[in-house]
């Protein structure tokens, strides 16, 4: 009998240990905003010329810029208090179809305008101007040997400087993002890139950042300027723009002493 109740309390235990969740994995997926935004980022491999520019240039079909597949909801579920109504899968009779889950897709309209423009101007100036007269003793001038006992200094130092720099950057068009999470609050992560392939190169633009569903129009789109946290990059790769950058060697030359 007490080999029966050993026995099943080994079973009961191992039964314990094949249910328990892995707790360590949930973790190991667990991503932040920023990772959710930017993607899963991996370390690329370069070659010799990347090395020599010291940057890389980015691909399509990048991982960290794919899309997003949402998880199927089930035909048949019940809450915890066993009624069949979810307010997650709620839809309302008269609200719009404006994007709020997950791989739901808005169309950004980039506007972007931005000019700065900034000068300085110096101009600092020191005189210095001392003198003695010849020293007297009983109405004759005292010398030592043909000299008089006088002394004249005069010093001056001036300084001039004039810097001005002007920058400006305008970009227009439109690109469509999906959603990639949505937080606690109701705002939605988006992320989204779009390739144009070129005789002698690629360009892209790569747009992410966080929106809220209520700044988005009736016609699914929303204004660049209204993306919080908005990381918009603009560029190309290839020979076109390679032609645009300073070689290695340039740039060594024109480093600041």
């Amino acid at each position: 009998m007490k080999r029966n109740w050993l026995f099943t309390a080994l079973i009961l235990t191992l039964t314990g240990c094949v249910q328990m969740p892995d707790r360590q994995n949930e973790l190991a997926q667990a991503t932040t905003n920023v990772d959710a935004v930017e993607g899963k980022q991996e370390s690329p491999k370069g070659d010799l010329i990347d090395l020599v520019r010291r940057r890389e240039d980015p691909q399509a079909g990048d991982p960290a810029w794919t899309g997003v597949r949402p998880q199927e909801k089930p035909a048949h579920y019940a809450t915890a208090t066993g009624s069949l109504f979810s307010q997650a899968l709620a839809q309302d009779m008269y609200d719009d179809t404006r994007p709020r889950g997950i791989g739901d897709i808005v169309t950004v309209l980039l506007a972007e305008k931005n000019k700065a423009n900034k000068s300085a101007s110096t101009d600092v100036g020191k005189s210095t101007d001392l003198s003695m007269d010849p020293l007297t003793l009983g109405g004759q001038a005292l010398s030592i040997g043909d000299r008089d006992i006088s002394y004249s200094v005069s010093n001056e130092n001036k300084f001039t400087g004039n810097t001005s720099a002007d920058q400006s950057n305008s970009i227009q068009g439109y690109i469509s993002v999906e959603v990639v999470d949505v937080l606690a609050n109701g705002n939605l992560l988006v992320r989204g890139e779009k390739w144009l392939t070129l005789n002698t190169g690629d360009e892209y633009i790569r747009v992410s950042g966080t929106i809220r569903p209520d700044d988005i129009s009736q016609e699914n789109t929303i204004e660049s300027t209204r993306i919080a946290n908005a990381r918009i990059q603009y560029s190309g790769t290839g020979d076109r723009q390679d032609v645009q950058e300073q070689g290695w060697l340039a740039r060594f030359f024109n480093v600041s002493l």
